[in-house]
């Protein structure tokens, strides 16, 4: 471990220039004593460091000297596949390495070269989560990235909506969609996907498998998207929407949203639009209803009209008789449309 952070504060002090020493802990992630005693040994070994003191002072390298210590391991070749996601590479156990190797490769490079890299990346960075939403834990991440990497037999408590169970998986390759990791594995004759953070317990087993020939992993999961989008829908519904509905549609529905919207049939005279939107089983397409409010009418089909109504008493039910607030022009209040004199 000190062998490697050594050779990574030679490489930012050959990549950078003159650094501080807050600066260097700061990018090690060690504290600034340490960094003092990492210098001591650089130093020690014949690396030519000078400290300058002062307010502008610093750690820097004998100008004109380069380090040769430029190959990279192995680990750290497989991380530059991690490059645009240091977030990913840390939750994988490579963080280090990626960090190591970015300094290594840049190291390596003609100038001209080394300076355009940095220059990508202040200028671009790859967010993969989505909005509003924690990342999920996944303590048991490192252990899956261990199994795929090796080959090996994963022993592993998963909870699924139906309750615990126990399986050997034979992990093929993990995908991180939308924030969220899955592991892509093989049980007995069949290929799965299972969600990390539903991951209880992990066990990495000395046994090792062989990989089914000619497996694809982003094949593969293109093709079980497909699948699961495909399968998704249980029917579809015919809604009457405000303009503020025709809005809305593609912010709660995404890409099948945005396909209904431009499917629409022209405004009446309200400014309504008829759409027909593609739903899930019944349970769902309710909540799905519920969530566009008095934005959207439910025309069709008479089950989900009739769920949404239900829903809607139960709603009315629960808080209370419904009223109207002060200055809605269908409430009658005295002086207003329904009065005397009105």
């Amino acid at each position: 471990m000190r062998a490697n952070r050594l050779l990574s504060l030679l490489l930012l002090l050959q990549n950078r220039g003159r650094m501080t020493a807050s600066e260097l802990a700061a990018e090690l992630e060690v504290s600034v004593r340490t960094v003092y005693r990492d210098v001591e040994a650089l130093s020690a070994s014949g690396v030519p460091v000078y400290a300058d003191r002062g307010p502008a002072g610093g750690f820097s390298l004998l100008d004109g000297y380069r380090t040769r210590l430029t190959g990279l391991t192995g680990d750290e070749a497989d991380s530059l596949f991690l490059a645009g996601m240091p977030g990913t590479a840390a939750e994988l156990g490579l963080g280090a390495d990626l960090t190591t190797a970015q300094l290594k490769l840049r190291a390596a490079l003609p100038a001209e070269l080394g300076e355009r890299s940095r220059r990508i990346q202040e200028r671009f960075h790859l967010d993969a989560p989505g909005w509003f939403r924690d990342a999920e834990p996944v303590p048991h991440l490192a252990a899956a990235a261990e199994a795929v990497w090796e080959r090996r037999v994963l022993r592993v408590r998963y909870r699924r909506w139906r309750g615990e169970v126990r399986r050997e998986l034979w992990p093929l390759g993990l995908v991180l969609k939308a924030g969220i990791w899955y592991l892509v594995a093989q049980v007995q004759d069949s290929v799965r996907s299972y969600r990390v953070s539903r991951i209880l317990t992990a066990e990495v087993l000395e046994e090792v498998f062989e990989r089914p020939a000619g497996f694809d992993l982003a094949a593969h999961w293109a093709e079980s998207s497909r699948r699961l989008e495909s399968s998704r829908f249980a029917g579809e519904a015919e809604l009457l929407l405000s303009e503020r509905g025709v809005k809305l549609l593609p912010m709660q529905f995404g890409a099948v949203g945005a396909r209904a919207v431009a499917a629409a049939g022209p405004p009446d005279d309200r400014g309504r639009r008829r759409v027909v939107l593609p739903v899930e089983p019944l349970p769902v397409a309710v909540h799905d209803m519920l969530r566009l409010g008095t934005d959207a009418e439910v025309l069709g089909p008479p089950e989900l009209r009739s769920a949404v109504a239900r829903a809607v008493a139960e709603l009315a039910r629960r808080y209370g008789t419904p009223y109207a607030t002060p200055g809605d022009p269908d409430h009658d209040t005295p002086g207003g449309p329904g009065a005397d004199g009105a």
